[in-house]
């Protein structure tokens, strides 16, 4: 693998570093641009992370941008930073497929929430990216535009379903992507592929699909969140602060501050190396080890314990999930062209849970409340809890339907993942660097809308912890 030198092309740049350059005028918003197409032409044939290139829409955009620069208009926050979007948001002028063949055309007239924020922020978006087939695979390859490979080893997952995101800025092809995380689709890839991101708390930024037929179902609703993907924590910090206006499509939305409550020190720091009382194996153990040595260098008060009921919580997030999905999404899926691949997932996934009685989904529900309590309390205590992503490494393409105990082996390897979607928990995925040459990454996780906690302590390890991204896949010369 080939990491650039940071500072050496505009690519290899971050969004703070972007974005305070342009409003310097040290670089204008055309070379930016330009320079992340560049890069995408020489990275993508390799990584097959892009799916559609926005070159006229983004160079036309950059030029209005700095026209307007040139007036004396105000940048804003983001004035010149290319984005990247998951394909299954909507993005005026391009389509939203979702990874189906039956969606290719599908192209919405109005931007998603967060999309029209980030906009008026300045940022740009530079290309559209791939997903599993109907965001519903921990690995991304659909029928329409095939895998996603991962830029460290193409013998690796790059994850899912927001693989195309994570592949695209760990490459440099553009300094953030925007994802969404149902079930770890944000920080799974993120940690696959060795760069941050933050799942924010469910209702933190406004969410809307034109396409989707009536309302989410009711786990989409409580478990979901659109979030960024970057380089660096301060990058997230940047994005999440443009994407969380109000959009009256959402009524989920909540008007919660962000950037006023800053991590208080004297509080402690939780660490839970062996979540479910599963044995932490020597991926897990070596980043968390190193994460906890980073916060005690800052200053923090680290102390171990573990939160209520995890084991618990992470099947029931997957039987409310598979519940839905046999009793509303199977009996149409005959209609929707889904691939073999998909078809099977689907199958593996509802045998998890058989019980579809209303009684057990009313019950599950209730469950729920009760460990939301239950950490809500240990969240008194412990403000923040820094905890494993995935447990163990990074397994290889098609790990979720090769054989059914591939997939629950996932399963059991997102108990910490899978928390915060059942809780609607903020979490932070930081990178760790890697072991035996996979990258490894920890989670910062706190209660609801509490987002400045994580990306507090997430800063503090990120600072003493050495960065790789972005990076030129071994097997091909782009960037030499």
């Amino acid at each position: 693998m080939n990491t650039a030198s940071q500072g050496s092309t505009l690519w290899s740049r971050s969004a703070s570093d972007i974005a305070r350059m342009i409003h310097s005028k040290e670089v204008s918003c055309t070379e930016v641009v330009q320079a992340h197409l560049k890069r995408i032409d020489e990275v993508n044939p390799a990584v097959n992370a892009v799916t559609a290139v926005l070159g006229e829409e983004a160079i036309a955009a950059a030029e209005e941008a700095d026209a307007a620069l040139a007036k004396g208009h105000a940048p804003g926050s983001l004035c010149g930073v290319p984005f990247t979007v998951k394909g299954n948001i909507d993005l005026v002028g391009s389509a939203t497929p979702q990874g189906m063949i039956m969606l290719k055309d599908a192209v919405s007239p109005v931007d998603a929430p967060h999309i029209r924020f980030l906009k008026s922020a300045g940022a740009i978006p530079i290309a559209r990216t791939n997903t599993s087939e109907m965001c519903f695979r921990p690995h991304t390859d659909n029928p329409l535009y095939g895998p996603t490979m991962n830029p460290w080893d193409p013998a690796l997952t790059p994850g899912g379903s927001s693989g195309g995101d994570a592949v695209a800025v760990a490459t440099g092809m553009a300094p953030l992507g925007m994802g969404n995380d149902y079930g770890g689709s944000l920080r799974v890839p993120s940690q696959f592929c060795g760069v941050a991101t933050i799942k924010p708390t469910t209702g933190r930024v406004a969410s809307h699909f034109h396409f989707m037929p009536g309302s989410p179902l009711l786990t989409l609703q409580l478990f979901f969140s659109q979030g960024p993907i970057a380089r660096t924590v301060p990058d997230l910090r940047l994005a999440l602060h443009a994407m969380c206006g109000y959009d009256p499509r959402d009524p989920h939305w909540c008007p919660a501050p962000l950037g006023v409550y800053p991590m208080d020190r004297k509080r402690p720091v939780v660490v839970c190396t062996s979540p479910g009382g599963v044995d932490a194996d020597p991926f897990t153990g070596a980043a968390m080890e190193r994460a906890a040595q980073c916060l005690t260098q800052a200053g923090y008060t680290v102390e171990e314990a573990e939160p209520p009921r995890i084991r618990e919580g992470a099947d029931l997030l997957v039987q409310l999930i598979a519940m839905e999905t046999r009793t509303f999404l199977a009996p149409v899926t005959g209609n929707m062209q889904l691939s073999e691949n998909l078809t099977r997932y689907v199958e593996y996934f509802c045998r998890q849970f058989p019980d579809d009685t209303l009684a057990a989904y009313m019950g599950g529900y209730s469950l729920r409340t009760d460990i939301a309590r239950e950490w809500c309390a240990f969240f008194e205590k412990y403000p923040v809890l820094v905890a494993p992503g995935y447990l163990g490494p990074v397994p290889g393409p098609d790990f979720d339907i090769q054989n059914e105990e591939g997939l629950l082996s996932f399963f059991r390897g997102s108990m910490m993942i899978f928390m915060a979607n059942l809780l609607g928990l903020p979490a932070v995925s930081v990178p760790m660097g890697f072991h035996e040459g996979q990258p490894v990454s920890v989670q910062v996780i706190a209660n609801r809308f509490n987002e400045d906690f994580c990306l507090d302590v997430a800063e503090n390890i990120e600072a003493r912890t050495e960065r790789h991204t972005p990076v030129t896949p071994l097997w091909t010369n782009a960037g030499q």
